[in-house]
């Protein structure tokens, strides 16, 4: 059996920051936003001074003694942020691993079968992980498992680098396979 797995990225929650009218500090320390400091203002005279500029007051260090907050085009910070963060996601390379599972007792015709499957996928790029089910009585003799893995790892050792070496995971003795970097297209 022939299995494709993605490694997706997990997606965070965004809180967004006290602004303007939110910030309930009595006084801040302000910074402009060309980096100019303003000192320790009250809260007041600093959305007073961000009217003037046309600017939002952003709480940026909470924590601080005083808070410290910044004047900032909030609306134009954030559009660059999504821009980078988006030039990041193209940059990144999803990773998929193909798995095979075999068995103890598996036959040459089959494992010459995988074997040529397996090498396709590593040619495409992908990592492939074999895995070797031991049933019933198998397990007490997990060595055979790891020696089905070896003579597959002897067909496939030209066109992989061995990520993983056989290791053995409840009932399942597992081996992961990663392409040659110059074998990639």
């Amino acid at each position: 059996m022939i299995t494709t797995i993605k490694n997706n990225g997990n997606k965070e929650k965004e809180t967004l920051p006290m602004m303007n009218e939110e910030i309930t500090f009595p006084e801040v320390r302000c910074v402009g936003d060309d980096g100019k400091q303003y000192g320790v203002i009250s809260t007041i005279e600093a959305l007073k001074l961000a009217t003037e500029l046309s600017l939002d007051l952003v709480v940026i260090a909470e924590t601080g003694i005083p808070p410290v907050v910044k004047l900032m085009n909030y609306s134009k910070f954030k559009y660059q942020e999504e821009k980078r963060k988006k030039e990041a996601k193209k940059n990144q390379k999803t990773i998929v691993i193909k798995e095979i599972k075999l068995s103890v007792k598996i036959a040459e015709n089959d494992i010459s079968f995988k074997v040529k499957h397996a090498l396709e996928f590593l040619e495409k790029g992908f990592h492939v992980r074999f895995k070797v089910f031991l049933k019933g009585r198998e397990m007490g003799n997990p060595e055979s498992a790891k020696d089905v893995l070896l003579d597959v790892w002897e067909r496939v050792k030209d066109a992989g680098i061995m990520e993983k070496t056989p290791f053995l995971e409840s009932r399942y003795y597992t081996m992961v396979v990663v392409p040659n970097s110059n074998n990639k297209k």
